[in-house]
């Protein structure tokens, strides 16, 4: 049957995901769920005849405005189109077809807006309760590492797989720089500030012992049960903490006051981990008017006719 077809055809590319990119499970599973989702419009559209091997440029326009008309988000739309063109990239590449129906297809617009952010006010604040949590004499584990995953996915721009997955010995707090695993298990190294550093250290020294179990040693960051945190309960703690916080908008929080900051581009796509430059460029007007302000103080020609009065 063609849907028994294409579905072998979508554990293959999963297989090659896991395989030969290194990919984790979870985004692995989060790529079936969008070509899986694809091929039964395909399928539905053609009466049940319809091959992914076979889909034309008018099907996946067709599919992005099927989604448009049932109000999927564009950030949404646009992943889901990434998804596809990696497959069709494949496919291409393996020779199994031999034009690439994605070519051509443009994202949404809003793929290239900023990311909302926090005001850097807004992320002191919650730090800055956190803080008291844990400084207060009867403070218990539970504050001391809330605050410690509250200061580092700020601090280190980190994704909330990437925090879940640290070990203790990827901490060099003596260099003040965390060895992070990135997606396809890439690894970087991410510097983090004085007040993070701290964090971590009143948490190993006063918080995680008390959460530790034999069989759990390696994780850093433990449950109440001495297990390994899940991005679930990341989310609720960053949500808890500030109901407009999340532990994404944390880590485009961090680049966006990077760069308002002054830093370039390639450093926040070094420091963020991002693959292609592309990913960072959705920064690219702070970056653009941090250069403006640079441009006005410096050149001698650049200021206002008012200003050369």
């Amino acid at each position: 049957m063609v849907a028994d077809r294409n579905t072998e055809l979508v554990s293959e590319y999963l297989t090659y995901l896991r395989v030969e990119k290194g990919l984790r499970p979870l985004t692995c599973e989060a790529y079936q769920r969008d070509l899986l989702q694809f091929a039964e419009y395909l399928e539905r559209e053609n009466d049940g005849r319809a091959l992914l091997t076979t889909a034309r440029q008018a099907e996946l326009s067709g599919f992005m405005e099927h989604m448009r008309a049932h109000a999927v988000e564009s950030r949404s739309m646009a992943k889901k189109l990434s998804c596809l063109r990696g497959f069709y990239k494949w496919l291409l590449l393996d020779k199994r077809i031999h034009h690439d129906p994605t070519v051509n297809l443009e994202s949404p617009d809003s793929w290239k807006v900023l990311p909302k952010s926090l005001a850097p006010a807004e992320v002191n604040s919650m730090l800055e309760r956190a803080a008291v949590a844990a400084d207060h004499p009867e403070a218990d584990a539970i504050a001391l590492r809330d605050r410690a995953i509250l200061e580092l996915l700020y601090a280190g721009g980190l994704r909330v797989s990437e925090l879940t997955g640290l070990c203790v010995a990827d901490l060099s707090l003596d260099a003040g720089r965390v060895l992070v695993r990135g997606k396809g298990d890439k690894e970087r190294i991410v510097p983090i500030g004085a007040m993070c550093v701290k964090a971590i250290e009143e948490y190993l020294e006063r918080g995680r012992p008390g959460l530790a179990r034999p069989s759990r040693a390696n994780e850093l960051f433990l449950s109440t049960r001495g297990k390994a945190l899940s991005r679930e309960w990341v989310w609720k703690l960053v949500k808890s903490s500030d109901s407009q916080a999340s532990p994404h908008r944390l880590r485009h929080s961090c680049a966006t006051h990077m760069v308002e900051q002054g830093a370039d581009l390639r450093t926040v796509q070094t420091f963020l981990g991002h693959a292609d430059i592309a990913t960072t460029q959705v920064y690219t007007h702070l970056a653009l008017g941090r250069l403006k302000t640079v441009h006005r103080m410096h050149h001698p020609r650049a200021k206002r006719v008012d200003d050369a009065r």
